[in-house]
């Protein structure tokens, strides 16, 4: 048990430096009574939209528990609580510490670039080790339970299923937020963005963070809980079914092992885990700005560290829990310790690229966004043709890291080569979150900055990290969006396992000449698009609402426009608030919903279960492979747009409140519900497709 026991234990050392952290960025300055009250509102309506959010999540929470509970019995249902607690746990705290840290980012900005960037990324690192921390405590903590205080044995069926379960049961409850969160904090955070830039940039002709416009504070609100909340239980969910699927999938595959050669191997992803969150708190130190005052190489040098500590520490792991020469024989794939290790480096290097492959096509440095705000010059239909062009294209390399990684990991270990490596890219989630929740805290400090007037030189500096901070968002969504690939390979590994044992006299064949495979894969390619319109068409209702709502305020009280009248913040937070809550439900319960429809489905249409679990497994994969283009290319796409629009606002093209501006910031308002709503909630719909199916499994098998 000693993995077991150090993995708890360094899970436990995250959630200490979170503590420890928050206290330093809660410590510093929060500015004068100006800015605190503008801080206090943004406070106010994030609270109040996670407390209504988790509220209606909560009221579906419980009926999904109750039938886990029937179907799968208690060990689940206990499993599937904590995982949606603790998901919802990670996004809250996250969100809190960033609220409190924009006001005390944008007071630092007074001082210097290195004490902003320094508070800023402090915030984000509390977000991103809770985030780690909780994960493996939840995954490590129901292992040890059942191994430990239950007694189960790994190699008897019946006690193996209850430990399988128990992890699908997590995941099960980790995704059921995830999708909920980043859906939801999604269409708020962009109706609101929109909302605010079509009525105040394009028809009132006033800068972003205006304080004149009534949606400001609801825009500085949604990028709380939409980029710190929603990326938290987003990474939170993809760590618990990256690392869950791989220790399932090693439960049903290894079934010669001695139990205690099955433990050490199941407890391996655990371990690893643990000491990359060593790695990472030892990289947020790192995160220093050198001569040339590069933001993004200060927040490079932190990430590169923590990979290059995270080189031997996985060594170490692997020869401790293992050891490197130990050999495994699943089929006719022979494996040992040292091939899972050389798997988990594919994995840092794939994580590695997809960062950079993302970083090119959304940095402003770079021919992508560069020639879309030249496109902008010659108007608003050539800079959305551009975007599209670069969305699209903005897929290919990514996939092409993604293909050659899994070719060489199942090469070097079969698919537990596969499954770790996707491992080692879901350890550094600590670090990669708090490049992301960095984002939303210097996007407020701009904002606070803004509104509370402050000098120029601090408004350089704020938009300065803000800029910087548009990039990292769209690296980490393109983290998430790679692992998540990985990982639901990992998953549908598990199902074809699962239907092998639990179904063994059946004949499942998923080839193409099955036309209800054919289906099955045609429905699955189709469920990310509608999934991505239903999130689209969310944010433009939600958007027009807001509005309507802006424009009857200025209608109705000319003084706002001159700065003598206050606009009424709270009633534009609070309406939508209410639209982001109802426009989620329906899209979350696609992903739900839609495996059973299938299976059942199919299987009454050609009266053969046979042919309800081949559809079935074609729908997983139709989703997983649809779903990573559809993911890919809105959220780079969308980066690109919003980074072309603020490179123009630099001087370039002619800089604020020239034509190619104009035409940007159309570019920019199509972008936001891409990158910030449709796509990155593609990628917890990717997993809860494919462990929904895993749980259909298991209770058409208790049944």
């Amino acid at each position: 048990m000693e993995t077991v026991y150090i993995a708890i234990g360094l899970g436990l050392l995250a959630i200490v430096y979170g503590i420890i952290t928050s206290q330093q960025v809660l410590g510093a300055s929060a500015g004068n009574e100006k800015m605190q009250s503008i801080a206090g509102a943004i406070q106010e309506g994030a609270q109040a939209y996670l407390k209504r959010q988790y509220t209606a999540i909560g009221i579906v929470g419980v009926v999904v528990a109750i039938l886990v509970f029937v179907f799968l019995g208690a060990i689940s249902a206990v499993s599937f609580v904590i995982g949606a607690v603790l998901s919802g746990v990670a996004g809250f705290i996250g969100m809190n510490i960033s609220v409190r840290a924009n006001v005390r980012t944008a007071a630092a900005a007074q001082t210097g670039l290195q004490e902003g960037l320094t508070v800023a990324f402090r915030a984000g690192a509390v977000t991103g080790m809770l985030v780690a921390g909780l994960a493996l405590l939840s995954i490590a903590g129901i292992f040890y339970v059942l191994i430990a205080q239950m007694g189960l044995d790994l190699t008897v069926l019946a006690e193996k299923r209850e430990v399988i379960d128990a992890l699908v049961g997590l995941a099960f409850g980790a995704s059921l937020i995830s999708i909920f969160a980043r859906l939801g904090g999604g269409i708020f955070t962009k109706a609101a963005d929109v909302g605010a830039d079509l009525v105040g940039k394009v028809e009132a002709g006033i800068p972003e963070d205006d304080p004149r416009n009534p949606a400001t504070i609801a825009d500085n609100v949604g990028d709380n809980v939409g980029d710190c909340a929603g990326m938290a239980a987003d990474l939170f969910e993809t760590y618990v079914v990256t690392v869950g699927a791989t220790m399932v999938l090693i439960a049903l595959l290894f079934t010669t092992l001695a139990s205690a050669d099955l433990f050490a191997l199941m407890s391996l992803p655990l371990l690893i885990g643990g000491v990359c969150i060593v790695t990472s708190i030892i990289g947020t130190y790192m995160v220093r700005l050198g001569k040339s005052n590069n933001i993004m190489g200060a927040l490079y040098k932190g990430f590169i560290t923590t990979t290059v500590l995270s080189i031997p520490a996985i060594y170490w792991a692997t020869d401790y829990a293992i050891g490197m020469g130990t050999a495994y024989t699943v089929g006719d794939q022979s494996f040992t310790g040292m091939s899972l290790f050389w798997a988990m480096m594919v994995g840092l290097a794939i994580t590695g690229l997809i960062i950079w492959i993302t970083e090119y096509y959304t940095g402003t440095e770079y021919r992508p966004v560069r020639s879309i705000a030249k496109a902008s010059e010659t108007g608003h239909g050539t800079n959305v043709i551009q975007g599209l062009a670069i969305s699209l294209e903005s897929t290919a390399l990514p996939t092409l890291v993604i293909v050659v990684g899994i070719i060489v990991t199942y090469q070097l270990a079969g698919l537990m080569g596969i499954a770790f490596a996707a491992t080692a890219m879901l350890a550094l989630a600590g670090m990669v979150v708090a490049l992301d929740a960095y984002g939303p805290v210097t996007d407020n400090a701009g904002g606070i900055a803004e509104m509370a007037e402050m000098e120029e030189s601090v408004r350089e500096k704020t938009d300065a990290l803000d800029a910087v901070g548009n990039t990292t968002k769209a690296v980490t969504k393109g983290y998430a969006i790679g692992s998540a690939g990985l990982a639901a390979l990992v998953l549908f590994s598990a199902y074809t396992a699962d239907l092998k044992e639990f179904f063994p006299d059946l004949e499942v064949s998923f080839s193409l000449e099955n036309p209800y495979v054919i289906v099955g894969l045609l429905l699955g390619a189709l469920l990310p698009y509608l999934f991505g319109a239903m999130g689209m068409t969310a944010v433009g209702r939600a958007a027009g609402d807001v509005v309507v709502d802006v424009r009857a305020q200025f209608a109705a009280d000319p003084g706002i426009m001159d700065g003598t009248s206050r606009p009424n913040y709270a009633r534009t937070v609070d309406l939508v608030t209410k639209a982001a809550i109802k426009e989620m439900i329906v899209p979350s319960m696609l992903p739900v919903l839609a495996p059973i429809v299938v299976y059942f489905g199919i299987t009454w249409a050609s009266g053969s279960q046979a042919e309800g679990f081949a559809a079935l497994g074609a729908l997983l994969l139709g989703v997983i492979v649809s779903g990573i283009f559809v993911a890919l290319s809105m959220t780079a796409g969308g980066g690109a747009w919003d980074n072309a629009k603020k490179y123009i606002e630099d001087g370039n093209h002619g800089g604020k409140g020239s034509e190619a501006h104009k035409a940007a910031v159309t570019g920019d308002t199509v972008g936001d519900p891409y990158k910030d709503t449709a796509g990155p909630a593609v990628n917890p719909m990717i997993k809860i497709t494919n462990i929904v199916a895993l749980l259909l499994l298991a209770a058409l098998a208790a049944a």
